[in-house]
């Protein structure tokens, strides 16, 4: 519909705006770049808003269980602070920073600092003012928290605990008024270890039209690992849904309001899922991958990885 009426016809037909718009600047991105998540992330995700700083987070599915408990750091005074977990579309956005970045280089150890800043700008953010004390305050919560992930397949479980960095550097950030910035850090062997083996490729320009809405990337992460490996339609009950996306919202009627309407977010800017919305929940039909099934082959130390190349924009 963008492509024959152009945005300001498709406005006219009573579409909701942030969807139009999303799909619009997806659809007019040239950039092309393409980013991974861990797959445990795609089934599992962080909170949408601020907890207590001492609460811990908990999603658990039929599929997969994941734990965040928040890490402490000492004050001036030797007295213990908890710091959080984190949370919200800023927190994802710096973890599909760090993951994407350790398989583009191949390495445990990233350079944040003036990376991340310029990172973030081509994701949209502003690098400057509320939007970079809001990326410093993630970023300090993601290096302390500690995750455990436990997997049910086939009748079996497996668990992993793992921290997600183990070293981190801080510096001084003269613009932040006396607090520190996160320069350097490296993610934890067992973190790096499950994200190289399980990847999910997905692509930036679609996170990029959508990154002031945590649910709405958990729903796009999700869509991208999930539709490409079925075999055949899936229906996915609301209760389901809800259990994966909607910790946090009581009521099961306003979490599929607010569910359909970040549901339409999502896939404004993957045009290829194919999924209706019915009584009882979704049906997922198999469906093209965001990034598109042509492959390159990235040489790992004694290994081959399979990984996605040049996305492909579909139009929807």
């Amino acid at each position: 519909m963008l492509e024959a009426h152009g945005r300001q016809g498709v406005l006219k037909l009573d579409f909701d705006r942030r969807v139009v718009d999303a799909a619009a600047d997806y659809l007019g991105d040239e950039d092309g770049g393409i980013g991974f998540i861990y797959s445990g992330w795609a089934q599992a995700a962080l909170p949408h808003k601020r907890l207590a700083d001492d609460a811990p987070w908990q999603v658990r599915t039929d599929r997969v269980s994941l734990l965040v408990e928040p890490g402490r750091k000492t004050r001036a005074d030797g007295s213990l602070e908890w710091i959080g977990v984190p949370y919200g579309s800023r927190a994802r956005l710096i973890m599909l920073y760090l993951q994407s970045e350790a398989i583009r280089t191949n390495s445990r150890e990233i350079e944040l600092g003036r990376s991340l800043r310029a990172w973030l700008g081509r994701m949209g953010i502003s690098p400057g003012g509320k939007s970079i004390k809001d990326v410093r305050e993630q970023a300090e919560r993601i290096t302390r928290c500690r995750l455990t992930f436990e997997v049910q397949q086939a009748g079996r479980s497996a668990l992993v605990q793992q921290l997600i960095v183990d070293k981190a550097l801080f510096t001084e950030d003269g613009d932040s008024g006396g607090s520190q910035f996160l320069e350097r850090t490296k993610l934890s062997e067992t973190f790096f270890d499950q994200l190289r083996r399980h990847p999910v490729p997905i692509e930036e320009s679609a996170i990029r039209a959508i990154n002031r809405h945590s649910m709405a990337l958990d729903i796009y992460c999700w869509l991208a690992y999930r539709l490409h490996v079925l075999p055949s339609p899936l229906q996915v009950s609301w209760k389901a849904l809800h259990a994966q996306f909607g910790t946090g919202i009581r009521r099961l009627d306003h979490f599929r309001e607010t569910f359909t309407e970040q549901l339409a977010l999502a896939t404004a800017v993957y045009p290829a899922a194919q999924i209706e919305i019915k009584p009882m929940g979704l049906v997922l039909s198999p469906s093209a991958p965001p990034v598109a099934a042509r492959k390159t082959v990235v040489a790992f130390p004694g290994e081959l990885m399979a990984s996605r190349r040049s996305p492909q924009k579909q139009a929807g």
